[in-house]
């Protein structure tokens, strides 16, 4: 495809998040960039990686924490879900040990219970976790048309 003709597809960006499980909750960023608040540890994808290596390498660069991938919750779509593009999200759960410590674009990283979680949740991070919540207690995963 030439130049110019991929300059007038605008195509959706392909991201990661994880549910990283730690005994009593998840862990949660607050970001360092706008859109600020808290947020799972996700990213952009790089040409030529895996979405998993991506939900890897992301969670790690946030939290210090290498995790262990366990299951794929499901992926967000709505164009709307991130105030600056248009992004598809595959998010991954994983578990890590160790504490949890913000670097790259996270201030800081923490462990939330999921009664406890803090706001505001940036993106549509409120929706994905109440997904994972019904996931753990019964196994069930947003239909595709979400």
């Amino acid at each position: 495809m030439a130049e110019g003709e991929r300059a007038k597809y605008r195509n959706p960006v392909p991201t990661v998040d994880v549910i990283v499980e730690r005994s009593g909750g998840v862990v949660l960023i607050r970001r360092r960039n706008p859109p600020y608040g808290w947020a799972l540890p996700g990213g952009f994808v790089d040409y030529g990686e895996p979405l998993w290596a991506a939900a890897v390498r992301e969670a790690r660069e946030e939290t210090g924490l290498e995790v262990e991938l366990t299951a794929l919750l499901h992926v967000y779509s709505r164009p709307d879900r991130d105030p600056r593009q248009h992004t598809v999200s595959a998010v991954f759960v994983g578990r890590a040990t160790g504490e949890p410590r913000g670097a790259d674009d996270a201030a800081e990283a923490r462990v939330f219970p999921l009664d406890g979680l803090p706001l505001p949740l940036a993106f549509d991070h409120a929706e994905i976790l109440a997904d994972y919540i019904r996931f753990r207690r019964d196994g069930t995963r947003p239909p595709p048309e979400r």
